[in-house]
């Protein structure tokens, strides 16, 4: 049985491949109330779109769409948090999800309207993706799986 004093500390890599994956957290949250301040943009984009919903409905549709985006990215930003959690404690299939996620967020500023924080946070991530696989990270990876 493994006790807290057996446990395998991880390497500063790691721990800033953790830190990273919390920061681009936290900016796709700080990302989230940018776009919920976007309700006005979002009924003058359905507007010029030659819609012909009512003003009512236009409004509708624009808080409906905004609450089910936030939705989204805050999903999304509680399952990284949690995979950061998971990559400091040693589990490979974490690093892999997390890289995943990375390349899907790097992908979404090529496909969408960015922000200053989505890009920051879509840096940090891809850093703290680099972090996760260098030398001292991927022997900290090996020797959790063997203590496993």
């Amino acid at each position: 049985m493994t006790t807290s004093q057996d446990r395998i500390a991880p390497p500063s890599t790691v721990v800033g491949a953790f830190s990273g994956f919390l920061f681009s957290s936290v900016s796709a949250v700080g990302a989230l109330a940018m776009l919920v301040g976007s309700h006005q943009q979002v009924v003058d984009a359905l507007r010029a779109s030659g819609t012909t919903l009512t003003e009512e409905q236009l409004q509708t549709a624009a808080t409906t769409t905004l609450a089910v985006a936030a939705g989204i990215a805050l999903v999304i930003a509680l399952v990284e948090m949690w995979l950061a959690f998971k990559l400091r404690a040693g589990r490979n299939w974490a690093r892999i999800a997390l890289t995943v996620l990375t390349l899907i967020q790097v992908a979404s500023l090529v496909t969408g309207e960015a922000t200053l924080a989505g890009y920051a946070g879509a840096a940090v991530a891809v850093l703290a993706v680099v972090f996760s696989y260098l030398p001292p990270s991927n022997a900290y990876f090996a020797s959790v799986k063997r203590a496993g």
